[in-house]
C-alpha cells in the first residue's frame, strides 16, 4: 500500500505562494463549512472539522476566514447549502481518478465534470466503477528530526506497519478508522503531526508513456482549477 498519490495544489505550503492563493482559501473554506455542518464547531470532538482546520492552518490561512468558514458550516452565519460528493472516472491513458468535490449544486458540478472528461480525452464512471482500484486510508505526516532512525523504529514498535520518509516528513499509513487514535498517540509520543486526512491510496500505480504521463497530467491540473473540486486521487506514476 506504500506510495501515496494525490493530485492536489492544496498539498504543500508552497502552492499558496503563487496566484491560486484565493482560490485555494476557497476550497478549503468549503471542507471546513462542510465539517462543522456535519459535526459541530467543536475542534475537540469533530475530528473531520479539526483536520480541515489544520490544513488551512498549514497554508496560512487566515483565521478570519477559518472562523467565517466555521460559522458558516454550523449555522451561525448565512450562506449557501454545501454538499460533499465523490465522482469516479478514467482521464488519459486510463488512468484512474477519483474526485472530492464539495458543492452547493450537484447537478451542475456533475455536470461540468462529464462535459470536462468528454472534451479532454477522459471517461466519467458511476460509483464503484474506479474506487476498487483504491485502498481508504488514514495518511499521517511526522515532521523529521535528526534522529530520523530513531524516529522511525520508535514509530515501527509503536505497531505502525506503513512507514516511508519522503521530503515532506515521514508518511505514515493507517486504517481510515483508527485515524483519530493514532495522531493521538503520535502526539502522546511527542512526534510532530504536520499533517493528518483521509486518503485513497492506488493498489497498484500505472505505468505509462512520457507522452501520455504529459496529456495526464495536463488533465490533472486542469481539473483541480474547477472550483468545486477539493481534492484528486490517482494511480498515475510519476
Amino acid at each position: 500500500m506504500s506510495g501515496h498519490s494525490k493530485w492536489s495544489t492544496i498539498k504543500h505550503k508552497k502552492a499558496v505562494e503563487d496566484q491560486k492563493r484565493g482560490k485555494i482559501f476557497t476550497k478549503l473554506g468549503k471542507a471546513i463549512s462542510l465539517a462543522a455542518r456535519d459535526g459541530g464547531d467543536d475542534l475537540s470532538s469533530n475530528f473531520k472539522l479539526r483536520l480541515a482546520v489544520d490544513k488551512a492552518k498549514q497554508l496560512n490561512m487566515p483565521k478570519d476566514n477559518i472562523k467565517r468558514a466555521i460559522e458558516k458550516g454550523a449555522g451561525t452565519a448565512k450562506g449557501a447549502s454545501l454538499n460533499e460528493v465523490t465522482y469516479e472516472g478514467y482521464g488519459p491513458g486510463k488512468v484512474a481518478i477519483i474526485i472530492e468535490v464539495v458543492t452547493d449544486n450537484k447537478n451542475r458540478s456533475a455536470a461540468e465534470l462529464k462535459s470536462f472528461f468528454d472534451k479532454n480525452g477522459g471517461s466519467m464512471g458511476k460509483p464503484g466503477s474506479v474506487s476498487f482500484l483504491f485502498d481508504r486510508l488514514g495518511l499521517i505526516v511526522v515532521k523529521k528530526t535528526d534522529q530520523i532512525d530513531d524516529q522511525i523504529l520508535k514509530l515501527i514498535d509503536l505497531g505502525i506497519e506503513e512507514v516511508e520518509e519522503k521530503s515532506e516528513g515521514i508518511e505514515i499509513l493507517v486504517e481510515a478508522n483508527k485515524l483519530s487514535e493514532v495522531r493521538a498517540q503520535m502526539e502522546k509520543e511527542k512526534l510532530e503531526v504536520i499533517r493528518a486526512e483521509l486518503t485513497y491510496v492506488p493498489k497498484v500505480k500505472i505505468k505509462t508513456s512520457e507522452d501520455q504521463v504529459k496529456k495526464a497530467t495536463k488533465f490533472l491540473n486542469l481539473l483541480n482549477d474547477f472550483d468545486d473540486v477539493l481534492n484528486i486521487y490517482t494511480n498515475l506514476d510519476v
